[in-house]
């Protein structure tokens, strides 16, 4: 199914899977997560590695580095020690993988986000525009935008965010409008 024809319970419910089994989920957590019965979430987690085994290899190349360097790193190089990965506390070594395998991809996209918010507020600064940079939640930027800066803004904030870095596939950056945060979502 191509995710433009997805609606967005579908959307929801297809990112709960992604998400949750490069974290780790288990189970019995997709299950409760998705209102299913866990021989169903199973049957999800073991399809979802037999489809993307880059994944599963992923994950095992960072626990290998992460129990021989006790630390990760992002894909700009900032380093997250994990010391108790070799710890002897299931519960404590459990929640180190799960840091382990988090911290490259969403420490990257932290990274990502700020290197597009600097870019972005300098192109403004640069180009002399009233409008402000406000918040920034997760990898969303909300701005109060000058009336007569709106186009500008719009494209300028799209194409820094899609320019803050070059991966193998591309970054993808949507942006809204609305009178207030609630009314873009």
């Amino acid at each position: 199914m191509d995710a433009e024809t997805m609606d967005k319970e579908t959307r929801a419910r297809a990112k709960a899977v992604n998400f949750g089994i490069v974290y780790g989920i288990s189970p019995f957590g997709l299950a409760a997560q998705l209102g299913i019965d866990q021989k169903t979430a199973k049957e999800y987690i073991a399809r979802y590695f037999e489809r993307y085994k880059g994944v599963a290899a992923f994950i095992e190349r960072t626990l290998e580095t992460v129990r021989r360097d006790q630390s990760v790193r992002t894909a700009f190089g900032r380093v997250r020690p994990i010391p108790d990965i070799q710890s002897r506390n299931p519960n404590q070594r459990g929640f180190a993988e799960r840091t382990a395998v988090n911290t490259p991809l969403q420490g990257t996209a932290a990274d990502l986000i700020k290197i597009a918010m600097l870019r972005i507020d300098a192109a403004m600064r640069e180009r002399g525009l009233r409008s402000l940079m406000t918040l920034q939640v997760h990898d969303e930027l909300l701005f109060d935008v000058v009336p007569h800066e709106v186009e500008e803004m719009l494209k300028l904030v799209k194409t820094e965010m899609e320019s803050a870095a070059s991966f193998s596939v591309p970054i993808v950056a949507e942006v809204g409008l609305g009178r207030n945060w609630r009314d873009i979502k």
